[in-house]
Parts: C-alpha cells; structure tokens; sequence
C-alpha cells in the first residue's frame, strides 16, 4: 500500500481514543472532505480508502476515521447510537478544522454514513457540500440488517446479530435513537449543495432511498447513476469515478486559491508523500504516481508513462501540422509506445555494444485516404519530431540545489 497519509487520532463524543487517516495532496490544496464509513464498517473498507486516494490526487485532502467501537478505534460498538456517531463526526470535523488546520468543505458519507452526514450537516459551519453515497433515505432503514432480531432486543433490551459475518452487540438504545431521526424537514433544510450517488442494482440499500432524497432536498442538488457498481463499491474503478465526479462537481464551492501560476516553459514536481507527485505548467495540472506493485497508489500514470506519452503526443502533432500543410487526407492518428531497457548486444542498429539501451517501440495507425507514397513519407517525418530529436541526441541534467 502507499504511503499517502499518516496516522492520526482524536478524541470521540464519548471521550474514547478514535483512529483516523489523514490523506493530503502532493500539490496545492483545493479543499478537504471528511468521509464517514458505512455501517459496522471502518475507515479501511474499500471505498473509503480509494475514495481518499483519488481524492488527494485532485487536491482535496481527506480524513477517514472509525466510528466508537469499531475498527482501531477505542470504545464499544454496543454502547453507541446513531446520535453519538454524529458526535464523532462533529468531534471529526472540529479536529480537521483546530489541528489539521483544514476545516471540511465536503462532507461524504457511504451508506449509514451518508445518513450521518445529512444530520451532522447543519452543525459544520464550514461545510458547503453533502455527498451520499448509497445511503438511505431513513436511518432506521438498517434495521433489515437484523430485522429477525428485533423483537429480541425490544424484549431482552440487547441481543447478539451477525453482520457481515461478525458478532456484533446490538442494544434497545440503538433503536430507539434510530426512531428519532429520518425526519424529511431535515434534509429540506440542509442549507448545502447535495451530490447524491447510488447504485441501481444495489441490494442492500435499495435505489428508492435515493429518489426519496433527492424528492425531499432542495436545489442545489445532482443525481448520479452508478451503474453496474456493487454496495461496498468494490472494483476500484467506481471509487475512482466516485472521486472524480465529486471532484469535479465541487469545485464551484471549493475556496478560490491564490497560488502563483507556474510560468510556461517550466515544470514544477511536488511530491511530499509517498510516490504520487503533483506536476503543473502554466495553467495545467497531472499527477504522477507508480503502480500498486512498486508501492505506489497508482493515481496516475508513471514517470516512464509520461515520458512516453511526450514522444506519442509530439509524434501525433507533428504528423498533423505536416499533413495539413501539404493538404493531404490524414483523418486521425493512432500512436501507440513501450517503453523497455533491453540489452545493448540484442539490438542491431545501436552504438553501444554492451550493458542495455532504452528503447521505445512505436506503432502509428493513419487513418485516412492516403496512398502508399504518402504513408511512407509521414513515417519518415514521424522521426523528426521534437521530442523523438530530444530523446537521440545527446542529453545534459544540470541540477542544483536550491538554499
């Protein structure tokens, strides 16, 4: 796993010891979310840890922590309600905003988590945006997790139920604090932007939780399908479209940042965590990373993979100003690249004869109605781009060190 955030606690609503995680960007902050796992889950569940990764990657820090009694944090499950999980969340949210230094714009919250957010949301002052992620509509809607129990626990005032395939501990007090919530008018007044997700085949929180949201909130308010996703969003492709989308659609309540504009013609590399660096020129923006296999979080392409894509983007322009200059029908090109070190005796055009040499292996798809003489030039000039003369010639690091 890669090392994109460290460890924190803070103090819980009942005074126990609760373990966190805090992710922060490698370039400048946009905003922060604090996210709230979804029932008898904790912090690491899937979702909630790629959520957070792809997160950091476009700017926003994030903090996940376990709820009282669960995961790494102190406390018993059995002695909490839906109300003192609230508390963590504010507990959670004054922390970022007192020692983290960076209060939570975004609130999200996955399944009972998301219900937790919409009844801490009035309480976060700094709070412009709710998102729920297959949540229900009313918090009392996880009672079908033990529905065969309950009228044990109404009787005998607890009983033991079987969750996800662990024993849990689950008192009247739970239900009766479930009773006071799920009230419409709430979530009418949220006084917040709200991004609602949901799944339509989701079989544990099922889609009409989220038509009764989005019916009992104001504007302004989205919608979005996650087709084909599971509950737990457990392909790591949906946690990441996840991420970006609220990315996106958050960004017009992000706080505006001042930071000077890199100049063009420069390329600045902030890595302060782990492998995953934020690169920016001028106005634009990339993050790099390396794969889950070498330690990294895999929120973007490689160093080799961007250098690379310089050699297939340069390649592409050039082909299409050489084409449009001499009129001729070039549609589109297709440039596929590898990047490879293989060993110097193996290859037959090259200088040196010993150790390994990097090579580049290319393939280009014209498309269009090109004759033979055509095709044959544009692959003659396809060796003269920049960055294809960049790579053979001789090249020189200069490196200092700034005081």
């Amino acid at each position: 796993m890669p090392v994109n955030y460290r460890p924190v606690t803070f103090p819980g609503a009942q005074g126990h010891e609760l373990a966190a995680r805090y992710h922060e960007p490698a370039g400048p902050l946009r905003g922060a979310a604090l996210f709230a796992h979804c029932f008898t889950c904790s912090k690491d569940v899937k979702a909630a840890r790629n959520i957070a990764e792809a997160l950091a990657a476009h700017g926003i820090a994030t903090l996940r922590f376990d709820f009282t009694g669960l995961g790494e944090s102190e406390g018993d499950f059995a002695d909490t309600t839906f109300s003192s999980n609230t508390g963590d969340l504010l507990a959670a949210a004054a922390f970022m905003r007192d020692e983290l230094g960076t209060p939570p714009t975004l609130l999200i919250g996955h399944s009972l988590g998301g219900a937790a957010v919409l009844a801490a949301a009035d309480r976060i002052p700094d709070a412009k945006v709710v998102v729920t992620i297959g949540a229900p509509a009313d918090p009392a809607h996880v009672q079908h997790n033990f529905a065969e129990a309950t009228d044990e626990i109404t009787a005998r005032g607890e009983a033991v139920v079987q969750l996800a395939g662990r024993p849990f501990r689950i008192k009247k007090d739970f239900l009766d604090d479930l009773a006071q919530h799920g009230n419409p008018e709430k979530i009418r007044s949220l006084g917040r932007a709200l991004l609602i997700f949901h799944a339509p085949t989701d079989d544990v929180v099922g889609i009409d939780n989220a038509r009764l949201l989005y019916e009992a909130a104001r504007h302004p308010k989205s919608f979005v399908s996650l087709d084909g996703a599971d509950h737990l969003l457990s392909r790591d492709s949906d946690a990441a479209y996840v991420a970006s989308v609220i990315a996106a659609w958050g960004e017009r309540y992000l706080p505006t940042q001042d930071a000077p504009e890199v100049p063009r013609g420069t390329v600045v590399a902030n890595g302060s965590r782990g492998f995953q660096t934020h690169l920016s020129t001028g106005p634009h923006e990339v993050v790099a990373d390396e794969p889950r296999s070498y330690g990294g979080g895999d929120t973007g392409m490689t160093p080799y993979d961007l250098l690379s894509s310089s050699l297939g983007a340069c390649t592409a322009m050039t082909l299409r100003m050489y084409a449009d200059r001499k009129k001729w029908p070039l549609e589109n090109v297709n440039v596929s690249l590898q990047h490879a070190r293989v060993h110097a005796k193996d290859c037959h055009d090259c200088d040196k004869t010993d150790g390994h040499v990097d090579q580049f292996s290319m393939t280009l798809e014209l498309e269009g109605d090109l004759d033979a003489e055509q095709r044959a030039r544009l692959l003659e000039i396809s060796h003269r781009c920049p960055v294809h003369r960049t790579l053979t010639n001789e090249i020189k690091v200069r490196t200092e060190l700034v005081p």
